[in-house]
């Protein structure tokens, strides 16, 4: 690596705090959920979004408005329904007159157009109307009346999944989820934290979020952090180890992959073997190095380690693996299966 390339000594220093100073000021809206909050902040800073699972009342909405008060940038949220058309969420052209009378078509941005989006229960959307929140988060860019508008970054998106209700949805295709970089869960909160909660909710006073970064900088100071993320050492040994977890959870060899030593843990695995259809796709591979150089640079180091991609890995692949009709017959889920797989790889590690 480079001299240039290297991490800067003080960004290092500083991105802890200032991570952890955006967490706490998020908690001022948010009780509890620490594991959720913190696995958000690492996917914003490592460049991708979020998949979040959540029974209905949980802080969805709330967390997303915290987040964008905290980082000080604009954000929507979409409420996604069955007759939600894509123009609904992408903007469309409208006729206006000027001063002088003549009258024009002009595009009007739709909510779409901001830094932080929450798209709730997206699985209510039809695929038509996916498809353009696809196209934002892949190519970060909007297509509308035949022509293509740029999303000015950071852009980062948080799509809800309701579990309770399955009716009136639509599945959601894999290559969208596939470009979801985590898959997090906010749990129903203990009757400790339901407490705090009724008791913040239901007072006079509201929290007070204090914007970590000033208006002018905020975009420009992720973008700074996105980049340091980016900056930090993977050796190959760690690149492997991801690839082999992957590899891992693929339910078959898989084809121009040699069999060599340490190579196709898979192949043991009875519980991939037995419950997986389909394994992650490469950009897990690619998922859980990016969270790992975020968990890095959080304990302060500019490399990777083993521990860090293991931290990483039940939000990064329980998505990304399909399970087959036996276990859903067995009661088998995919972090299950997951934790067969960590044990089997960690096992062979170096």
């Amino acid at each position: 690596m480079s001299t240039q390339n290297l991490p800067d000594a003080v960004m290092v220093g500083d991105f802890p705090r200032l991570f952890r100073r955006l967490q706490a000021e998020v908690h001022k809206a948010i009780i509890g959920q620490e594991t959720s909050v913190e696995n958000l902040l690492i996917a914003l800073f490592a460049g991708g979004h979020v998949l979040i699972e959540g029974v209905p009342g949980t802080g969805k909405t709330t967390l997303v408005k915290a987040l964008g008060l905290a980082l000080n940038l604009s954000f929507n949220r979409i409420q996604a329904t069955v007759d939600l058309m894509p123009a609904d969420i992408t903007g469309t052209r409208v006729l206006l007159s000027d001063s002088e009378g003549r009258r024009e078509f002009s595009f009007q941005p739709g909510p779409i157009f901001c830094h932080i989006l929450l798209v709730d229960e997206i699985n209510r959307a039809t695929p038509k109307t996916q498809s353009a929140l696809l196209e934002a988060m892949a190519e970060l860019q909007v297509t509308a009346g035949g022509r293509t508008f740029s999303l000015t970054p950071p852009y980062f998106v948080m799509a809800t999944l309701n579990p309770i209700e399955m009716e009136g949805t639509y599945a959601l295709p894999e290559a969208q989820v596939d470009r979801f970089m985590f898959r997090v869960r906010l749990g129903f909160p203990d009757e400790v934290g339901l407490a705090r909660i009724v008791s913040a909710t239901t007072g006079a006073d509201e929290a007070v979020i204090e914007p970590v970064f000033a208006a002018e900088e905020a975009a420009g100071r992720v973008e700074q952090m996105k980049r340091l993320v980016r900056q930090v050492m993977v050796v190959p040994e760690a690149e492997r180890y991801a690839a082999r977890i992957v590899l891992a959870t693929q339910p078959a060899p898989v084809r121009g992959v040699s069999d060599g030593p340490g190579t196709r843990t898979a192949a043991q695995n009875d519980m991939v073997s037995r419950y997986v259809s389909f394994g992650s796709s490469p950009r897990g591979a690619q998922a859980l190095i990016l969270g790992a150089k975020v968990c890095a640079l959080l304990d302060g180091r500019v490399n990777v380690a083993f521990e860090d991609i293991e931290r990483i890995a039940p939000i990064v692949l329980s998505h990304r693996i399909m399970l087959n009709y036996a276990a859903h017959s067995d009661g088998v889920d995919a972090s299950a299966v997951l934790q067969q797989v960590l044990a089997s790889v960690r096992s062979a590690r170096p």
